[in-house]
């Protein structure tokens, strides 16, 4: 055997700690921005069930855990994806009755990559064949693929799962048969699970399950930070026949930047079948959320705006306000309700999680009724009686708005006071909402009291408009009750309003724009001239009355 020169010592020295360097590099490298992976507890909660792993289950999730902290800079592109889509997912989860937990899944399923295809040929978000797509309502053709749309496609997996859920009465299972579907499920655990809502997790536990588990242990810890570059992603339904082009002027952003993050539309034409959803990022603008403030009454043909409040207190709104979008969240006059995102019926069924048919009946609605959204909207019936006595009629007022501004049943206000039609409303009726008006009774009217004239804030015009609401008024009772009522309204008297000029931003709707205002996106389109399409642009002004 050779003896060991010093010569060579050295080298072999200075080898050893070249090597060393390069491992502590290595290391350094591909060591996770956040820290080391988490661990795997021994009992994990999921959708309301607790799971009991033991040893070996740990290990195999542990691994796959591992896995996904690998690459800081593969985990960190992953991350920025998770918390650029993942609070759209849990919206609609929340929507659709599905337990917020299977956000999870759609990291599992496509790393949030909106047009990834999998070997089966599975495409989208949640992974969806064609057949099974068409099955939960997405559009899949040569004008608009929706397993490639976050919002439709979340949607669509959410109905997929809450309909085996009916048969398998676990979240656990349900889960798995999103992968191997409902047969598959059922043959498979025979009903084992069925109802339970305690689990143990072992090796021989289904891989599928045990996969998810580790993307949800992998993540959980991460979400609700803001994406590294400080990017938020935005929604904006629109309904054609438009195109990208036309809706990128409106936005401000670049036709290129729509087609990135909505390659649902293949041609970038949207078509006029239903409202679609399309996203965009603004740069460090964080999305808007439904305000709720206390303000002057207003009007509204399409509901009862969620940045108004009838000034004796009415509409009177409790419950978890901030998220007021969200089923069973809020009450409006002691009755469950909700603020509408959506603006047509049948999607604002789908955000309340009842049929078209129980909205409109529950909202005295027609079918042809358009939806507002940041209006107030009832789930449950509406009651008989209010909790006032009295309303005194405004302007403008329909039988409708005041039905849904208390509480209280279309035909049980014009029973109460043998009215039903809109056209015999008159200004200052004292509505009952409590009584029955007799039969050989009078309605009683009083005299409105004048709107106050504001005045004009430094640098705004007046002009001279008929004010279209009025202050509440006193009430009096009439001489006589057989005073007859008059069959005509009386013409409101004209006041000056007040008008502001506003420049549009990247990023501004009619609706924010309506909201930041206290105004109707209805009054904006007037005001301006501006057609259905709702479209503005960047740098357009816009004029705004008080």
């Amino acid at each position: 055997m050779a003896s060991c020169l010093p010569g060579s010592f050295n080298r072999n020295q200075r080898m050893k700690k070249t090597v060393i360097a390069f491992l502590i590099f290595f290391i350094h490298l591909n060591a996770p921005v956040f820290g080391q992976a988490p661990q795997v507890p021994r009992i994990i909660e999921f959708a309301g069930l607790t799971l009991k792993l033991n040893d070996a289950a740990r290990k195999d999730i542990q691994a796959d855990v591992d896995a996904q902290y690998r690459s800081a800079s593969h985990f960190q592109v992953k991350l920025d994806r998770v918390n650029l889509y993942l609070p759209i997912v849990e919206r609609v989860l929340r929507e659709e009755g599905v337990p917020e937990d299977f956000k999870f899944l759609v990291i599992q399923e496509s790393s949030l990559i909106s047009d990834a295809v999998s070997t089966s040929n599975a495409v989208g978000f949640w992974q969806f064949k064609k057949g099974t797509a068409e099955e939960v309502f997405l559009r899949v053709d040569n004008e608009v693929d929706e397993r490639k749309s976050i919002v439709s496609a979340t949607r669509g997996a959410a109905r997929y799962l809450k309909k085996h859920q009916k048969y398998l009465d676990n979240w656990a299972t349900t889960l798995v048969s999103y992968q191997m579907g409902l047969g598959g499920a059922r043959r498979y655990y025979k009903d084992k699970y069925k109802g339970h809502r305690n689990m143990d997790i072992s090796r021989g536990t289904y891989w599928y399950l045990k996969k998810f588990l580790a993307h949800k242990i992998a993540y959980q810890g991460q979400l609700g930070k803001m994406v590294s570059n400080g990017n938020y992603l935005h929604e904006y339904p629109v309904k054609g026949p438009t195109n990208l082009k036309t809706v990128a002027k409106t936005l401000g952003v670049s036709e290129s930047h729509l087609k990135e993050y909505n390659k649902w539309c293949l041609r970038g034409k949207i078509p006029d079948d239903k409202t679609y959803t399309i996203t965009y990022i603004l740069n460090g603008i964080v999305p808007e959320r439904p305000l709720l403030t206390n303000n002057p009454p207003s009007t509204n043909n399409a509901g009862l705006l969620a940045s108004r409040a009838n000034a004796s207190g009415f509409p009177k709104i409790t419950g978890n306000l901030g998220n007021a979008n969200q089923a069973n969240q809020i009450k409006i006059n002691g009755i469950k309700g909700i603020i509408a995102i959506a603006n047509s019926q049948s999607q604002l069924a789908i955000q309340a999680g009842i049929s078209e048919g129980k909205l409109r009946r529950v909202n005295d609605l027609k079918a042809s009724d358009p939806i507002q959204p940041g209006a107030y909207y009832y789930t449950k019936n509406k009651k008989s009686k209010a909790k006032t006595p009295e309303h005194v009629v405004q302007p403008g007022e329909t039988l409708w708005e005041i039905s849904q501004r208390y509480g209280i049943r279309m035909h049980s206000l014009m029973a109460k006071n043998r009215i039903y039609k809109d056209e015999q409303l008159l200004p200052g009726m004292v509505l009952r909402l409590r009584k029955y008006y007799k039969k050989d009774e009078s309605i009683k009217r009083v005299k409105l009291s004048p709107a106050p004239i504001q005045a004009a804030e430094p640098k705004i015009e007046q002009r001279r408009q008929p004010s279209p609401q009025q202050a509440q008024p006193k009430v009096e009772v009439s001489p006589s009750k057989k005073d007859p009522v008059p069959t005509a309204p009386q013409a409101p008297k004209e006041t000056k309003e007040t008008y502001q000029e506003y420049q549009v931003k990247p990023g501004d709707t009619l609706y924010s724009i309506s909201r930041a205002f206290a105004v109707k996106v209805e009054e904006l389109r007037r005001w301006n001239n501006i057609g259905e399409d709702n479209l503005l642009s960047v740098g357009q002004k816009l004029e705004i009355r008080k």
